[in-house]
């Protein structure tokens, strides 16, 4: 597992949120945009993986182990928004609203001569103006983007920094995501009030639709199903990104793994280089055997010891039974398996640790930055 942790759990976590996967922060920064018309609020991960840790009353899975996971969670969250913003996705999203924008118009010039009883024309425009709106917050928010990696990227290559971080004016590292998360535009807040507008407009046109009865595909047909069609869309993506948000959540719950190697094999290196990863200490795990046992030379029965690789003078920690497995992937430490000590003194796989710190250079467990370590090493020599 890890060594034990020093910082209690708050009190707080022992309230089971009766509403685990609805973000309760208010804060403009947590709208975040998909692949459909209009971007919806981000879904946030580490509330399911903490309602899980709150809620079982088995422990299924022990605290370090929920703690990895929902920094997993946050880190998920963080490349999500920057996966939003990619250019593919950015492109698509336009082409997209466009496309809705350019339907719109055309329905309206060949229904001129139908006069529903309710103003369906009405909500139609406000619907288009939405579109055209949150493409300008997307585009606008691309931009200040691109500009504020070019000009992050500028200070790492003045600094001699790593791609996955960024020294601040206090000396400490910081990572790109951060960088990019500092202050808000007013394209974010045209963004989300264009968001809670459109929840409002949305329901505003499923009750003149409601109203008006089928009298309306009678009197009004063209105008009806171009109501309903982006009603209906809206309700698909608002439920496929709550779904999508809820499968994520379970999968770094349960097979996070899986998830770190997926990204390991398609994402760019945003945390520590191979040489940084090499440069951290390297164990074998051993456990104790029935003769360790019947002699009494350890303290308890149970558990095993870590011995240092690759060095005349090796080092050995005793692990009890309960600090024997990797808050990674769940299993038991086996016998000759090599093991990653970070200089937090966490323990894990290799297998598992070493694609994380390809991701990003932070322990999954307490999050201390191991290029600062690695930094601090090569300036004493």
């Amino acid at each position: 597992m890890s060594a034990p942790i020093s910082n209690p759990t708050p009190s707080s976590d022992d309230i089971v949120d009766t509403t685990p996967l609805l973000s309760s922060n208010g804060s403009h920064d947590d709208i975040s945009h998909n692949q459909g018309r209009r971007s919806v609020r981000r879904q946030s991960l580490r509330e399911a993986a903490r309602f899980l840790r709150q809620a079982s009353s088995r422990r299924l899975m022990r605290e370090p182990s929920m703690m990895v996971r929902e920094t997993a969670a946050e880190q998920l969250e963080e490349r999500q928004s920057d996966w939003a913003y990619s250019k593919p996705v950015v492109v698509l999203d336009l082409v997209w609203n466009l496309a809705f924008v350019g339907v719109a118009l055309a329905v309206l010039l060949l229904s001129t001569n139908e006069n529903p009883d309710t103003p369906l024309r009405l909500w139609i425009v406000g619907y288009a103006i939405q579109c055209l709106l949150h493409m300008v917050c997307v585009c606008v928010e691309y931009r200040r983007r691109r500009r504020r990696r070019v000009s992050s990227f500028s200070t790492i290559e003045e600094g001699n920094l790593s791609p996955g971080s960024a020294r601040g004016d206090s000396g400490e590292y910081v990572s790109l995501a951060q960088i990019e998360e500092d202050g808000t535009s007013a394209a974010k807040y045209l963004e989300s009030a264009n968001t809670m507008f459109s929840f409002l407009w949305w329901i505003i046109g499923f009750y003149w639709i409601s109203a008006g009865g089928q009298a309306l595909a009678r009197v009004s047909p063209q105008l009806y199903w171009l109501c309903i069609i982006f009603l209906g869309f809206d309700v698909f993506f608002v439920v496929f990104c709550v779904a999508l948000a809820c499968i994520i959540g379970i999968a770094v719950c349960c097979c996070l793994p899986c998830i770190i190697a997926i990204l390991y094999a398609v994402a760019d290196q945003e945390g520590a280089s191979k040489e940084d990863i090499d440069r951290l200490s390297k164990f074998k795990f051993q456990s104790i055997g029935e003769n360790e046992k019947l002699s009494g030379d350890t303290q308890t029965s149970d558990g095993g010891i870590m011995t240092e690789c690759g060095t005349d003078t090796p080092r050995e920690h005793f692990l009890a039974q309960e600090d024997a497995e990797c808050c990674i992937c769940l299993s038991a430490y086996d016998d000759g398996v090599e093991l990653r000590e970070l200089p937090c003194g966490h323990h894990f796989h290799c297998a598992c640790v070493d694609k994380w710190l390809h991701l990003n250079a932070t322990c999954p467990l307490c999050k201390y930055d191991i290029l600062k370590s690695s930094s601090n090493d090569r300036e004493e020599i």
